[in-house]
């Protein structure tokens, strides 16, 4: 938010591809979202980056790349020895090959004194991160603390820290002292949900892609669905519309989505604006919208009806005689914050957009008259369209509120490719390049700016990531070079400057939700899933499978590009679910 080769290393990632052959046993769940227990699991280094230049101050370092069991022992031989002088306190970075979320635990031996020894362990999201010093290109102990030190008991077990992060470097804090290192793991904490959901095709980039978004959300769906696992662990309501529309995609109902958004409205009241943003109490209504759409809970939507109708009245109020919107708190997302005139065109297509869905919302509630009423104001605010400065933010919401012609809108939005995307807003310009029919240039898109975070060496996608940060700059899984740029403490912005820099913020998975919509053309037609249309957009891509749950179960699909260029589609759903071709 504001202030954003599946490895055995995570085993419940791997489900990713089991949902294929997923079982349609899932039909017995009910519409009701289940409550699943948070599990935590030992995962053990893949690699030792960097030692310190300490002679032999440290050996046999490379047995904490051994799987262990969690437990000190008195029979364990050849274990990690680190000792310390009264000049020199070695040090040793381990990476666990993938983003997690959790803490450290460390298992001792036995050295000489029987005393507790301390000792300093830095967490990181990138190399650079875990070796960097508090307050160094501004390095923080924000949300969650990732650089502590602590006393390591001697011939036993600790655990310490809550955070996210991929590496951990631990050094020496006493002088003169011995520490024995039979285990250092992460413990990664999580949901342990199946992924339902499901994408494969010719492109094992666009696969890679769409599974690193799924996993970011994961990551992220911890007591309430969080924005990031290091920094901005709050419910940002705005932000979270991508995180549910990829839950939606990959997880179906879960609890966490409505847990979320209730406590966002108890904690609320009115007219105050969520998180303090306008446009995020917009984001709270189309949320409920698109929920309602996918899980078909009445029963729960009623539970909104007494805040939502308020809500919108209030939405109204702040039309303008102008018909323009006359909000306080105006942002959309943190590339566009300096755009004054961007912000209010965007603001404008919200209003609609959030207007729209609550008068789709009263329909279903039987309360008519609000819904004339709301669609009465979005007649007004489509009097006044507010020039969009060339904004690919305003235009994507331009051309998704019906403000702007599609054309008119993929004009801004393919000027110069993947540049001035952003990681938020970047799911709505793919989604508006796609209402313009434009499904191959937003596939080129992805690869390109989703695909340049890969390649970078990141397991999650980003809170922000721009195209000028890519001449020169070392991936986070290296030390940097002399003469390179380190893409994540030389760049950022706004409240994302440096190491403060989430690298795994959920409104980033847009391309996981665009893919399974506009690649394999699963789309949402009757409350629940009841009707599903599948309209598939290939490309340049020769086949592409995958499954989409249901409250009645799991949708297969797979379609497969013909020798003459047509797409044949195989197509199986539960018998409660109508498949709908155009």
């Amino acid at each position: 938010m504001p202030s954003l080769k599946i490895s055995k290393v995570l085993l419940f990632c791997a489900t990713v591809f089991s949902s294929l052959t997923y079982s349609n046993s899932y039909a017995q769940i009910s519409s009701k979202p289940v409550l699943e227990p948070t599990v935590k699991e030992r995962i053990h280094p893949v690699r030792i980056v960097w030692k310190s230049e300490t002679g032999n101050r440290i050996s046999n370092a490379e047995s904490l790349l051994k799987k262990g069991n969690g437990q000190a022992d008195l029979n364990s031989g050849n274990l990690c020895v680190l000792k310390s002088d009264k000049d020199t306190k070695p040090g040793i970075l381990l990476d666990f090959g993938k983003e997690l979320h959790g803490g450290i635990q460390l298992v001792t031996g036995i050295w000489p004194g029987n005393k507790p020894v301390r000792v300093r362990i830095r967490l990181g999201e990138s190399v650079s991160e875990a070796m960097s010093e508090v307050n160094s290109s501004s390095a923080t102990n924000d949300h969650a603390l990732r650089d502590f030190v602590t006393a390591l008991p001697w011939l036993g077990k600790l655990e310490f820290g809550n955070s996210g992060f991929r590496f951990a470097r631990i050094d020496m804090v006493d002088t003169n002292a011995t520490v024995i290192l039979k285990e250092v793991n992460a413990m990664a904490v999580y949901r342990n949900i199946p992924y339902l959901g499901s994408f494969n095709s010719s492109d094992t980039l666009l696969n890679k892609i769409w599974q690193t978004g799924a996993y970011t959300v994961h990551l992220n769906m911890q007591d309430y669905l969080w924005d990031g696992i290091k920094r901005d662990r709050l419910v940002w309501v705005g932000d979270m519309h991508p995180e549910v529309t990829t839950i939606n995609a990959v997880f179906g109902n879960n609890e966490v989505v409505a847990k979320s958004l209730d406590l966002s409205r108890d904690i609320t009241p009115l007219p105050q604006w969520m998180n303090g943003i306008s446009a995020y109490s917009m984001w709270w209504i189309i949320i409920h919208r698109d929920l309602y759409k996918n899980n078909g809970d009445l029963v729960y939507l009623k539970e909104q009806r007494e805040y939502m109708v308020k809500l919108l009245d209030q939405l109204v109020t702040k039309i303008g005689d102008d018909n323009t919107e006359n909000l306080e708190s105006k942002f959309l997302d943190w590339p566009s914050s300096e755009n004054k005139p961007a912000i209010h065109a965007g603001l404008q297509a919200l209003m609609v957009m959030s207007l729209n869905a609550g008068a789709e919302m009263c329909v279903v509630l039987k309360e008519e008259a609000a819904a004339v009423k709301y669609r009465a104001a979005v007649e007004r605010l489509k009097k006044n369209i507010p020039d969009i400065n060339g904004s690919k933010q305003a235009a994507a919401l331009y051309s998704l509120a019906g403000l702007m012609s599609n054309e008119s809108a993929n004009k801004v939005l393919l000027d110069g490719g993947a540049k001035n995307f952003s990681t938020f807003y970047g799911y709505y310009m793919l989604q508006a390049m796609a209402k313009g029919g434009n499904y191959q240039q937003a596939m080129d898109v992805i690869r390109t700016y989703w695909g340049a975070m890969l390649k970078l060496g990141a397991t999650t996608f980003w809170e922000d990531f721009n195209m000028d940060w890519l001449p020169n700059a070392a991936g986070i899984d290296q030390l940097v070079p002399a003469g390179m740029k380190d893409i994540h403490g030389d760049f950022g912005a706004y409240c994302y400057i440096g190491f403060r820099h989430s690298l795994a913020h959920g409104w980033a998975s847009g391309p996981t939700p665009w893919l399974t919509e506009h690649v394999l053309g699963i789309s949402v037609v009757e409350a629940g899933g009841k009707a599903i249309r599948v309209v598939p957009h290939l490309g340049d891509l020769m086949f592409a499978e995958g499954t989409f749950p249901t409250k009645y179960g799991i949708v297969k699909v797979k379609h497969t590009k013909l020798a003459n260029g047509k797409v044949q589609s195989d197509i199986t759903a539960p018998k409660e679910v109508r498949i709908v071709r155009n």
